[in-house]
């Protein structure tokens, strides 16, 4: 079992190597970079923007007149229906006409004059939705970039956890040789060299899960940036720097967030569309001024040469449709409560978002000097357990605690590190910046 273990622990090792060599490390922006020319979600959030940008020419084209080509043929009969006694001089009454050939073509033009507003509402309805598009698609972004940051130090602390457990089990190894040596000697029993053997293989399995965490890090900052997770990757971690000096005024740092964050903008022109929404609801019951003509031939020949045409002005009056326009003027009224009450409940949400984030990003930096002096602690603390255990003043058990408390305090401060650099990439993200 422990052959099998340790062969293990080392072809994980050699294609960790392997795959460091085959590839150059990239850095935080490399990383941010290949996000933003490979991730889908980017592309479908300017496909959106496309398409509203597209609504938004659809909503102004009924304020241009519409031109129509038409062309057709039909042969047609029909019975005659002729009042009593009414019939031609010298001919018997038809009982029919046809069949007979019809051609015709021509030009049809139609526009409104006046709606009472419901192409404009329709207008303004279109562009507050283009307007919503374009900060999702920076809301998107956003959104990508955490991911990316949050990916990209959760790796670097896969990368700081197996350090650790290497050196653990350096460790580890060193104190079996240094049992085996003093077993050899008489000076402890061999339950001391079978305990360490045991913990030898422990800190191996420890090991090969630190590798497993390295590569599933790697696979989703590959998937943050777009890329398959099983492209090779090794990246350059940045230094950790101090949290900024502006966070101590919560109040501020709310109201930017408040006026800079995409989300906001996105529910405002939401709730903005569905404001002119409603109007275009109302403007539909009202009456509507059109105008229309067409020019064409009409005839029973293939080139007809009878002239035909038509221009004036027409009035529709909505007078009964069950309700329709009633329940669409209710339905868009509901519409806009709801995105009203999305907008404020999304500014609820990231209030509390700044709040904690600044909480989060506090206790982070903190954090990490509290595991410092943590690590300095347990490292002297094992350094004088193995000097009494070497010279029979301690026993195996307390060799092996304050060998378990260093790991643990190593462990902690390589998260602590990486979870205060991913804690103010969410706290620049909360209060409206870029992470």
């Amino acid at each position: 079992m422990k052959t099998i273990l340790a062969a293990a622990a080392v072809l994980a090792l050699i294609a960790c190597r392997l795959t460091a060599q085959s590839t150059p490390p990239l850095t935080l922006d490399d990383c941010l970079a290949l996000a933003v020319d490979r991730q889908p979600a980017l592309a479908a959030a300017q496909a959106g923007l496309a398409a509203a940008n597209e609504a938004v020419g659809e909503a102004q084209a009924p304020y241009y007149p519409q031109f129509d080509l038409y062309a057709g043929f039909h042969r047609w009969q029909k019975r005659a229906f002729l009042p009593s006694g009414l019939s031609l001089p010298g001919h018997p009454a038809p009982e029919r006409v046809g069949p007979l050939d019809d051609w015709n073509g021509g030009l049809i033009s139609r526009v409104t004059l006046y709606d009472f507003g419901e192409r404009r509402a329709g207008l303004d309805a279109a562009l507050a939705r283009r307007a919503g598009a374009e900060a999702d698609a920076s809301t998107m972004q956003a959104e990508v970039r955490m991911s990316v940051h949050a990916t990209f130090y959760a790796l670097a602390a896969a990368q700081d956890l197996q350090t650790v457990a290497g050196k653990n089990l350096t460790r580890t190894e060193s104190h079996l040789r240094l049992a085996e040596v003093r077993h050899r000697a008489g000076a402890v029993p061999e339950a001391d060299v079978l305990r360490m053997q045991a913990e030898v293989a422990s800190a191996r399995l420890q090991l090969i899960r630190a590798q497993s965490g390295l590569r599933v890090a790697t696979g989703q900052l590959n998937t943050a940036m777009g890329r398959a997770a099983e492209t090779p990757l090794t990246i350059t971690v940045p230094p950790v720097t101090p949290p900024p000096s502006d966070q101590t005024d919560l109040g501020a740092l709310i109201e930017r967030a408040l006026a800079h964050r995409p989300e906001i903008r996105s529910a405002e022109k939401r709730t903005a569309a569905a404001r002119a929404n409603v109007a275009a609801a109302r403007a539909a019951r009202a009456p509507k001024l059109r105008a229309d003509g067409s020019f064409g031939w009409n005839d029973t020949v293939w080139l007809p040469n009878t002239r035909e045409w038509q221009a004036g002005l027409s009035i529709d009056v909505p007078v009964f449709d069950a309700g329709n326009r009633v329940r669409r003027v209710a339905r868009t009224k509901a519409d806009l409560a709801r995105e009203e009450a999305i907008l404020e409940n999304r500014r609820l949400q990231i209030r509390q978002e700044v709040w904690t984030a600044a909480a989060e990003l506090e206790r982070s930096w903190a954090s990490i000097a509290a595991n410092e002096t943590g690590v300095r602690a347990s490292e002297e603390s094992l350094r004088v357990v193995q000097e009494r255990y070497q010279g029979g003043a301690a026993v195996i058990t307390d060799l092996l605690d304050t060998q378990t408390a260093l790991v643990r305090a190593e462990a902690s401060l390589a998260t602590a590190r990486w979870e205060y650099l991913a804690a103010r990439a969410s706290f620049d993200r909360a209060v409206g910046g870029s992470p």
